[in-house]
């Protein structure tokens, strides 16, 4: 067994939130992650994660173990940056994408304090809440939530992502609170089109994926509207769990039917080619991969 290789997947499992995401990351199919995986645990005489129908969770034993794989990781990346980088310093300027309302909270403080770190670097940040061509729209780096259907673009795993199902206490005091996705069919639903077409929401039973067509009230393609019209009791929404992380924390809204829960999306930093990577990217995205840990870890 590659140590080193089965240590790198156990990460990218970890960060993306699922072994499906893990193995596309990594160029591998699902059976194989799923064998690397058991591989590790068995050299190791350990459990590192609790496997469920609805999500993974690390276990006392694979929280420290990840902490450590990570750490062997940045070694070995920072050792073979030394050889490559030379006395390079950061400058010049970077162009990043990241999503509007996350961008907003969590990339351009990241940024700010970069840019307090090295003054020679100019940054321009743009939130969008579509997928850029990040060659033809001249980006060194995005911010992706959600599956990389761009194979030619590198990605960092830096987390997963919830798909929270909530409602306001005001519109479950007049339907109920649902137990079961079925129970949707027939009730007002707002639709945030920033994650797709939004008519069919996806829930996870028995290992599969439920698809349940919801009846719209109230659409938007950005997500404080669609949120405040859920607040407001307009009806039941499909949210990333950053875009109503305040309002759940707040009372506002209620997460429902968790234990339906759809695969968490997973989190990744895209650029095109480490090869021609200036000096400024690449500590850049060494310097926000752990703080986007650390906010993702907060969120979920």
């Amino acid at each position: 067994m590659d140590k080193l290789f089965a240590m790198r997947t156990f990460v990218e499992i970890c960060d993306r939130g699922s072994l499906t995401a893990a193995g596309e990351g990594l160029g591998k199919s699902q059976p194989t992650i799923v064998r690397i995986l058991a591989n590790l645990e068995a050299s190791l005489g350990v459990r590192l994660l609790r496997r469920t129908t609805r999500r993974l969770a690390l276990t006392e034993e694979g929280r420290g173990y990840l902490d450590q794989c990570r750490r062997i990781l940045d070694d070995i990346a920072n050792a073979e940056r030394a050889l490559t980088a030379g006395d390079a310093t950061p400058r010049g300027q970077l162009r990043i994408t990241a999503p509007v309302t996350f961008g907003q909270r969590h990339v351009a403080p990241i940024t700010v304090e970069f840019l307090k770190a090295y003054p020679d670097v100019q940054i321009e940040l743009l939130l969008l809440d579509r997928v850029v061509d990040l060659l033809e729209e001249g980006i060194d780096l995005a911010l992706r939530i959600g599956p990389l259907a761009d194979s030619s673009m590198i990605a960092k795993g830096v987390g997963s992502m919830r798909r929270l199902l909530v409602a306001s206490p005001e519109l479950l005091a007049t339907t109920g609170v649902p137990d079961h996705p079925e129970a949707l069919h027939n009730q007002p639903a707002v639709l945030f089109r920033g994650l797709g077409s939004q008519e069919i929401w996806h829930f996870y039973q028995n290992n599969k994926t439920v698809p349940i067509k919801v009846r719209g009230v109230y659409g938007s393609n950005q997500a404080t509207p669609a949120v405040d019209a859920c607040v407001a009791g307009i009806g039941f929404g499909m949210f990333l769990a950053y875009q109503v992380a305040q309002q759940v924390s707040s009372g506002e809204l209620t997460i429902l039917l968790e234990d339906f829960e759809a695969q968490p999306a997973p989190v990744s930093l895209v650029y095109s080619d480490a090869r021609l990577m200036s000096p400024s990217l690449r500590v850049l995205i060494d310097f926000a991969q752990e703080r986007l840990r650390t906010s993702l870890l907060e969120i979920a």
